[in-house]
């Protein structure tokens, strides 16, 4: 995507703004409230979304040189992503082809190896076995067959995505559908990693819900974000993943420029939610005050729970004052979502699951959940066969 597209979605928000107006699903959505809790529609999404589709597992920031590494569990699956001496990630089964034992703790580091807890055998930083414990007594097996299994793997624009599924068929840039190419202008490869927390929620769904919707911002955020802050949102969409826009805040920050001036940061303001667990939103100008909060939600361990890892870079490495500021933005982000928004959604979690309500409304001015809970249905009604044919054709279904 050229900055030209970026300056072109701008000049459309100006516009609505301007105008008083947003752009409208064409009629309510009616969603069944059973999907947020029934136990085998989420082990469905579970098999078919999540152990199925690319996961974004990793900021490029996280593994900056090569022999630094990242495990962690990826809805159910154990994965090591490992950067390699010539400088790529590779991502692999988090487990030992011994005995299947997990290799290294959740967490990250720098190694040269990676040597099983269990009985020692090892690897390189290209998943071959180099070394197995007492080999004379253990017997005659061809190490080359016993490497780690690996994982479909594409860094690019500074995230690293995963498929969980070893044998999977479908293309990673074809599930993104042009949108890495979006998200580019943000330059993640070259941030400054600051840190990261989890925070627990209600059904993945509910969760996601919410970082597509403007709508309660004045509402359910009035204390923090402002009774005043705006509740219309515009929808941009490269296949499953969606850009969200607040016409008034783009009016507020590049209404009194001209266009030749609008500078990038700003023209990437908004929420960037890439399909089907991940948020970016950005906050402040270029420079050490610039930040981003990338949330990486997972389903938990049953229906009605999650849980999000919250990671938060900043453009450049900050000095102490950058510190103090970047530490105090991060803390009020978690608490906005963990006492507002996931407060809120556990509750609604226990309204639905107490079958009070046979469905739930999604209006015409929340286009965003209307197209997620739209493609969701649709990916998992598609075999893996057809997979690759709905992301090339890039239009929501």
């Amino acid at each position: 995507m050229r900055k030209t597209e970026l300056i072109g979605m701008a000049r459309d928000s100006l516009n609505h703004a301007r105008a008083g107006t947003i752009t409208q699903a064409d009629d309510v959505l009616r969603v069944p409230a059973s999907i947020y809790y029934a136990p085998e529609r989420w082990q469905r999404e579970l098999d078919r979304v999540f152990r199925r589709l690319p996961l974004m597992v990793s900021t490029s920031a996280e593994l900056p040189a090569a022999g630094d590494y990242k495990a962690m569990n990826a809805a159910g699956v154990p994965v090591l992503l490992i950067r390699g001496a010539q400088g790529n990630v590779k991502a692999y089964i988090n487990s030992c082809a011994h005995r299947g034992a997990q290799i290294m703790d959740e967490g990250r580091g720098h190694a040269r190896r990676f040597t099983c807890p269990y009985h020692a055998w090892s690897y390189n930083t290209a998943g071959e076995l180099t070394h197995i414990y007492c080999a004379s007594d253990f017997g005659a097996i061809d190490k080359s067959r016993y490497g780690l299994v690996p994982l479909p793997c594409l860094e690019r624009s500074g995230l690293v995505w995963v498929i969980t599924n070893p044998s999977s068929n479908l293309d990673i840039p074809t599930f993104l559908s042009g949108y890495d190419s979006a998200l580019a202008h943000f330059d993640f490869a070259d941030w400054h990693y600051f840190g990261s927390r989890c925070i627990e929620g209600p059904d993945w769904k509910i969760a996601y819900d919410g970082y597509l919707d403007f709508y309660h911002l004045p509402i359910l955020h009035k204390e923090t974000f402002g009774a005043d802050t705006s509740n219309k949102a515009l929808y941009y969409s490269w296949g499953p993943h969606q850009h969200v826009k607040s016409p008034q805040t783009t009016e507020m920050h590049l209404g009194a420029l001209d266009e030749t001036d609008w500078p990038t940061a700003l023209l990437l303001s908004g929420v960037w939610t890439v399909f089907p667990h991940v948020s970016i939103a950005s906050f402040g100008e270029d420079g050490e005050r610039r930040g981003v909060l990338i949330s990486q939600l997972f389903p938990g361990d049953t229906p009605g729970t999650s849980y999000t890892v919250q990671h938060y870079l900043l453009q450049r490495a900050p000095d102490k004052a950058g510190q103090t500021a970047a530490a105090e933005q991060f803390k009020l982000l978690g608490y906005i979502v963990e006492a507002e928004d996931y407060a809120t959604g556990l509750k609604q979690q226990a309204c639905l699951q107490s079958g009070a309500r046979e469905h739930i409304l999604f209006g015409r001015n929340e286009a965003g959940g209307q197209n997620f809970h739209r493609w969701l249905q649709t990916i998992l009604d598609t075999e893996d066969a057809h997979l690759n044919d709905l992301f090339a054709s890039a239009d929501p279904p």
